[in-house]
């Protein structure tokens, strides 16, 4: 178990928060939604909505970034019930690995079994532009390589074994899923696939460490995501994320492009309505059981 004086949150601690939301609302989501920097709207496409802010929730933590609305969004999308997280934490915001992730334990003892992550992102891929949408395929922990892992701790058997697999971190079925939705979509131009590479922040790249990540075989890179991941699929949770690319990182000295969190937010509002139809039409084709149609 986690007890709190390690950081994080006992099993027992986990179930009174989950707990404590159904007796809020009838709403009992199989998908879970996290939107990243800027992407809220997609919580705002839920019918019949209930929705909480984050410091109402019992031991639930606080966002505290600009463009995270900082609430927890019950309801349904497309007669599909989910719950959305309309902004995430962050390693950045100085809370322990272990509190950043704890939605996601949260949401799996509400039922959910297939989580839907987004974020924005800095290009790595030269063939990568703005506005491009990533399909994540695969991730690189940075934070981990240094022992900075959200399973680091006693290990709680209810939640999942000591050593997950991450080989399959990312579902396959789902990945086509997305790819093929985007093609029917009309997307095809703008829907990329890679390698995300996670950073602690909030400081963006410098122009070696860029360089260095690209070498690494990531295509794109962000603060985000992967912690959130590796929890989702300890607890057993089948995951897709979806990377919006929002800048493209600078890897050249001579360069006077500079990245920038307003940039980020901007790129999110012109792309947000096709990354919302994506993801929409993704749950829809989500079955209960996990199979898709």
């Amino acid at each position: 178990m986690f007890p709190k004086t390690q950081k994080g949150y006992s099993y027992e601690d986990c179930k009174a928060t989950a707990d404590w939301l159904q007796t809020q609302t009838d709403v009992r989501p199989t998908v879970g939604i996290v939107c990243g920097s800027g992407l809220g709207g997609l919580a705002d496409m839920l019918k019949d909505q209930v929705a909480f802010n984050y410091k109402d929730i019992p031991n639930f933590p606080q966002s505290t970034v600009h463009g995270h609305a900082g609430r927890l969004v019950f309801g349904t999308l497309k007669g599909r019930p989910c719950v959305c997280m309309q902004g995430r934490f962050h390693l950045y915001e100085g809370y322990p690995i272990q509190k950043i992730t704890l939605p996601m334990r949260i949401f799996k003892l509400l039922g959910v079994q297939t989580v839907i992550l987004t974020n924005a992102a800095g290009g790595l891929n030269q063939d990568f532009k703005v506005g491009d949408i990533m399909v994540i395929k695969d991730h690189i922990n940075m934070p981990g390589f240094a022992g900075n892992n959200p399973l680091v701790g006693p290990n709680d058997e209810r939640f999942g074994v000591r050593f997950p697999c991450m080989s399959d971190a990312y579902d396959r079925d789902l990945k086509q899923l997305a790819m093929d939705i985007g093609q029917e979509l009309g997307y095809g131009d703008f829907l990329k696939e890679g390698v995300y590479c996670v950073l602690g922040g909030p400081s963006f790249e410098t122009v070696a460490e860029c360089r260095i990540l690209h070498k690494l075989g990531a295509d794109a890179v962000g603060m985000s995501t992967a912690h959130e991941v590796i929890v989702a699929r300890h607890c057993g949770l089948r995951v897709i994320a979806l990377s919006l690319i929002t800048n493209l990182v600078v890897t050249d000295y001579d360069s006077e492009e500079k990245a920038n969190h307003d940039e980020v937010l901007q790129t999110g509002k012109q792309r947000a309505k096709q990354l919302e139809q994506l993801v929409s039409t993704v749950v829809t084709r989500i079955e209960p059981n996990n199979n898709y149609i």
